[in-house]
């Protein structure tokens, strides 16, 4: 009897481990995601990856959790798109312009001039040509989830007013490590300087550069105006940011946890977008108390929309004839509908 009940007792924990095992989320170890950025705490690129990451974490049962790493503490953006590919880095979050060496057709998003407002850049990237440049990047290694936004970029510098296109001529002016900004702003007849936004704020103190584009709120949070009594509100580009993760931890993901981040980037964006305007409006009415800040008349805009035709017409061989003419198309539809 000793011996049957021994058994009987073994028999009974056997069933309970193994009800315990088949159990949703029994022993379910909690997976991590680095998502590293460049901005800091008190942007709305910074805020909204705070807020993916507890969208993420409701949405997982907190199965997966996501790690912000801000101020370019895993790498310069370039060195994160190469962490991405290889798996070493699991997400980010970033201008997505800087994917064009991964897929050229990005390109086209860092046209200057190319949007006039906020909501025009929402339609197309929300739409079919924003999901034609997304589907691009799988086969590279890296899934885009989203577009959250950076939001219109302006011209800050330490020397001078610039009320004109001649303004510019002559100052260094810092700008992404991409080509197409490079050739922009030496379209506009500045020395365009490419150098990696953490090292950006003790350049303008040393005054290696003389400036550099920002939009307003990436200006106050980071007290450019403390070094920079410039700023002219130019409006030249607008940059969407993108959520991206790595290929290789997305495959590792059951199938309802790729969806949950594939919705927590979404809700994240829209988050991000909302609190992007608002402090980009906020950080106008500080900077008017510490900066000299000018509006361009429409004159001189114009001017500067026709000094980089030539950029705009060389950048659309490289992203392609095809998908700039649907993007014309798209945009020219939306203003009709307005």
């Amino acid at each position: 009897m000793i011996r049957s009940g021994r058994w009987r007792d073994a028999i009974c924990a056997g069933f309970l481990a193994c009800a315990l095992a088949l159990s949703p989320g029994a022993h379910a170890q909690q997976l991590t995601l680095k998502l590293a950025t460049q901005t800091v705490s008190g942007t709305a690129q910074y805020d909204g990856a705070v807020r993916f990451a507890e969208l993420v974490a409701q949405k997982t049962s907190g199965r997966v959790a996501v790690k912000v790493y801000g101020d370019g503490a895993l790498g310069g953006d370039l060195q994160i798109i190469s962490g991405l590919q290889r798996g070493t880095i699991e997400m980010a979050l970033m201008n997505a312009g800087l994917l064009q060496g991964v897929a050229k057709e990005f390109t086209v998003l860092d046209f200057p001039f190319l949007f006039n407002t906020e909501d025009e850049a929402y339609a197309v990237l929300d739409g079919p040509i924003g999901k034609k440049l997304l589907d691009l990047l799988a086969p590279k290694g890296i899934v885009g989830l989203a577009y959250p936004e950076l939001g219109f970029r302006h011209i800050h510098n330490s020397k001078h007013a610039i009320e004109r296109i001649e303004d510019l001529h002559g100052l260094k002016i810092r700008v992404i490590q991409t080509p197409i900004y490079v050739d922009t702003i030496n379209a506009l007849g500045a020395n365009a300087v490419p150098l990696p936004f953490p090292d950006l704020y003790h350049a303008l103190e040393r005054k290696s550069v003389d400036g550099a584009t920002d939009p307003l709120v990436t200006i106050a949070v980071l007290k450019f105006d403390e070094v920079q009594p410039f700023l002219t509100l130019t409006r030249h580009a607008y940059n969407p940011q993108i959520f991206l993760i790595s290929k290789a931890a997305l495959d590792k993901l059951p199938a309802a946890d790729r969806t949950a981040v594939q919705e927590a980037a979404v809700e994240a964006r829209d988050f991000e977008r909302k609190i992007s305007r608002e402090r980009n409006a906020q950080a106008l009415e500080r900077l008017k108390k510490t900066m000299r800040i000018t509006e361009l008349v429409e004159t001189e805009q114009a001017k500067m929309r026709e000094a980089v035709k030539p950029v705009v017409d060389k950048y659309t061989k490289i992203a392609g004839e095809s998908l700039v003419a649907e993007l014309k198309t798209e945009l020219a539809r939306i203003r009709t509908r307005k």
